[in-house]
């Protein structure tokens, strides 16, 4: 089975933090942390910001990372490195995504994630909880 490395920012403003449903794909209408494919001589941080600036149009901060996560799906297997984030620059403008919302810990299960992103919602509602993302 084919191996996709890619990235995903979980950026957070406060208590919430931002989520985006799909625009296109197999998988249009779901929704997931915004980030993307890891290009040869990148090193993960570097992929995730200059995704971020792709499909967001803003700057970002990269926290530590929350854990990477594997996820085998019928065409392929996902290897996605989950990193806590922040906006250092601009506004986030959704140039790919049909939707986004920011959410507490307490709407996190509002949304229909893809499954390899609800891998990490207990993470991210703890850390929300916590206050901790590596800032």
């Amino acid at each position: 089975m084919k191996t996709i490395r890619v990235v995903a920012a979980v950026i957070r403003d406060g208590d919430r933090v931002f989520a985006t449903a799909r625009g296109y794909g197999d998988y249009k209408g779901w929704w997931e942390f915004p980030g993307g494919k890891i290009e040869a001589g990148e090193t993960p941080e570097e992929a995730l910001v200059r995704e971020i600036r792709e499909e967001l149009a803003a700057g970002i901060a990269v926290g530590d990372l929350i854990r990477t996560v594997e996820y085998d799906y019928p065409e392929f297997h996902l290897s996605m490195d989950c990193y806590w984030a922040r906006v250092s620059a601009g506004e986030l403008q959704l140039k790919e995504a049909q939707a986004a919302r920011w959410l507490s810990a307490a709407q996190l299960e509002e949304v229909d994630w893809l499954p390899a992103d609800r891998e990490l919602i207990e993470e991210i509602r703890r850390g929300l909880e916590e206050r901790s993302c590596g800032f």
